[in-house]
């Protein structure tokens, strides 16, 4: 039974993109093991607060993420 967390920030995602999101990795876990294991592959998504996450020793928020993403 695949067990698989990702982790975003707190309101990084809408409820269509999570969904969208666990929809497309239970399809990765099914194409690259087995299909059999689609309906028993687990897929957990943790919201970080924001400030709650760090990289290189300083706190990253989504704001920061959004900057990475504008290619700011």
């Amino acid at each position: 039974m695949p067990l698989i967390q990702v982790k975003v920030f707190e309101n990084e995602l809408s409820q269509e993109q999570s969904s969208n999101l666990i929809n497309k990795i239970t399809d990765v876990v099914a194409e690259v093991t087995s299909d059999r294991l689609r309906d028993v592959t687990w897929v957990i998504i943790d919201e970080v607060k924001d400030g709650h996450w760090g990289v290189g020793g300083n706190p990253l928020g989504l704001g920061d993420v959004k900057k990475l993403i504008a290619g700011s």
